[in-house]
């Protein structure tokens, strides 16, 4: 990773979302920075825009029934960015290796679990985000078998403050008791009127061709073997990189309109 400036700027935005406008701040590396080492700050910038949401639901008599203690979205399947990857494997190595050796076990036991069900080769293939009936039956067959997230413990989350962007944005005002069986049961997702993690799929997405942008999360220390760095793709000024950022979010708010052309980006 890029040797982070000690020194920060704001930066102010405005941004057209559906029928209102978000009006945000962040405060950014002025100096070189990549993607993946801003994540902290598009976490902060999703966070509020999930506040103003759930205040919306407020005023209309409704209510996130998410609590802590509740998991059971944690077996459903995660859609990982890979930028979010490379800041999972950051966080992992600084990990005493006894910890680390647990945590590897419990991907290990996940990924054995999967296999015996015969659902590895699908979550390879699949793109099980695609609004296609055999995506939604895999995911149906995913949480069926009851794997939880590697990093879920005493059905609360052990990297909460770090948790994936599509984890955060995963909300639903339904009884959380139908949360245990979502395919037969009636759910209420809340609507957004962006979801950040997947403008950090489609930037993903950017740079390989046929990528999803994103791997299933039990697969992160399968991938992490890679070595690779893809926030250094998008690196630049901290408000350069966090521009890139927030163009995407633009066009992804509006989808009638065309996607941006990816200009040629700086050498990390």
């Amino acid at each position: 990773m890029t040797d982070i400036s000690t020194q920060t700027v704001t930066v102010n935005f405005k941004l057209a979302l559906g029928d209102g406008i978000f009006d945000a701040s962040a405060t950014v590396p002025e100096g070189k920075c990549n993607l993946t080492e801003i994540l902290p700050v598009l976490q902060s910038l999703d966070s509020s825009l999930l506040s103003a949401v759930a205040e919306d639901l407020n005023e209309a008599g409704l209510s996130i029934s998410c609590k802590a203690g509740c998991g059971a979205c944690c077996r459903q399947m995660v859609p990982l960015s890979l930028f979010e990857a490379e800041a999972l494997a950051a966080w992992i190595a600084t990990l005493d290796p006894d910890t680390r050796e647990i945590l590897a076990q419990r991907f290990h036991q996940s990924l054995l679990k999967l296999s015996s069900a015969g659902l590895i080769d699908r979550l390879v293939s699949d793109d099980w985000l695609a609004d296609t009936d055999s995506a939604r039956q895999l995911t149906i067959d995913y949480f069926y078998q009851g794997v939880p997230c590697p990093f879920l413990q005493d059905e609360s989350c052990s990297i909460h403050p770090i948790r994936p962007l599509i984890c955060r944005e995963y909300l639903v005002t339904s009884d959380p008791r139908h949360c245990a069986d979502p395919a037969a049961l009636q759910i209420d997702p809340v609507p957004l009127p962006l979801n950040f993690s997947r403008v950090l799929n489609h930037m993903g997405a950017e740079l390989e061709a046929g990528s999803h942008g994103w791997i299933p999360l039990v697969f992160l220390f399968a991938w992490m073997e890679s070595g690779a760095h893809p926030g250094a793709a998008f690196s630049g000024t901290g408000p350069e990189v966090l521009y890139e950022f927030v163009r995407r979010m633009e066009f992804a708010g509006k989808p009638s309109r065309k996607e941006p052309e990816t200009p040629a980006r700086a050498a990390p």
